[in-house]
């Protein structure tokens, strides 16, 4: 079994950490480990990092220790990823300010989410302040991992994104702001939320809420002219229902007049014409 964790086909090693995890034995704790630092497929790693959690943790926490210092990245990662599965809150100790600000972009993500699962109560503004330090770094992935972590804490980081928040550096300001807009709604999308935080970094606050209110004055115009357009057609369409009898009726009138007068004119020329007979 300790060889097919090693195996080139990783559909085999995947299947090996399974029954290593199915049948915890602490005689694999040792390759489980050394595994999980060279391992390529992400879906294996989480199975070794299983197979981990199924040891007993006296013997596993220690090991792990171990590689929390180790100088392969994916081995500091991994290992905290291993932390945060086993949740044994006595580890926040280990979760260093080092970790927190490493400068491989996975180990500093992976290290955030486990420093949100592990902080005591009492340390959860501290661990703000020391996140926030962070924004505005990386491509999208990091500062999306960033703000999830901070989003994760609660209503505690309000105070610290208020401060980055007006940073004069225009990439931490808009990270702050865009990670309030996900905090007051989780719902949003964090990619709109950036959009929307630039903008307002770019204009100003003032500007930019003078912008969204001429907007919106811009909108509700549009649509008073759109309701003034519909109202004609509204009234005429009676009118153009009621028009053909009022015009046909009189007509009809008229021409009953003109023939019952040419009749009586005929009537009168032929008794003259008798008369005179």
């Amino acid at each position: 079994m300790i060889n097919a964790l090693d195996a080139e086909d990783s559909s085999v090693r995947l299947q090996a950490a399974l029954a290593v995890g199915s049948n915890p034995d602490p005689v694999f704790l040792e390759r489980l480990v050394e595994r999980c630092a060279v391992e390529p497929d992400f879906f294996v790693r989480d199975m070794l990092s299983w197979a981990l959690t199924r040891l007993p943790p006296e013997i596993t926490l220690p090991r792990i220790r171990r590689e929390l210092a180790s100088g392969r990245p994916q081995a500091r990662s991994q290992a905290l990823h291993t932390l945060s599965k086993i949740g044994d809150k006595s580890t926040w100790v280990w979760i260093t300010r080092d970790m927190l600000r490493d400068a491989d972009d996975e180990v500093a993500r992976t290290a955030w989410r486990v420093a949100v699962v592990l902080v005591p109560k009492d340390e959860e503004n501290d661990l703000a302040d020391e996140l926030v330090l962070q924004l505005g770094r990386g491509d999208r992935n990091v500062q999306l991992s960033l703000s999830r972590a901070l989003v994760d804490l609660g209503d505690v980081i309000k105070p610290a994104l208020g401060r980055a928040a007006e940073s004069s550096d225009p990439a931490v300001a808009a990270h702050a702001r865009a990670t309030e807009l996900l905090r007051q709604n989780p719902e949003t999308g964090f990619d709109a939320a950036l959009d929307e935080a630039k903008r307002v970094v770019a204009l100003g606050p003032k500007r930019a809420a003078a912008a969204a209110a001429a907007s919106a004055g811009t909108e509700t115009s549009e649509t008073a002219k759109v309701a003034e357009t519909n109202e004609p057609a509204e009234t005429t369409e009676p009118a153009e229902t009621t028009e053909p009898a009022e015009t046909t009726e009189p007509a009809e009138t008229t021409e009953s007049m003109e023939a019952a007068g040419a009749a009586g004119a005929a009537g009168a020329a032929g008794a003259s014409e008798g008369a005179d007979c």
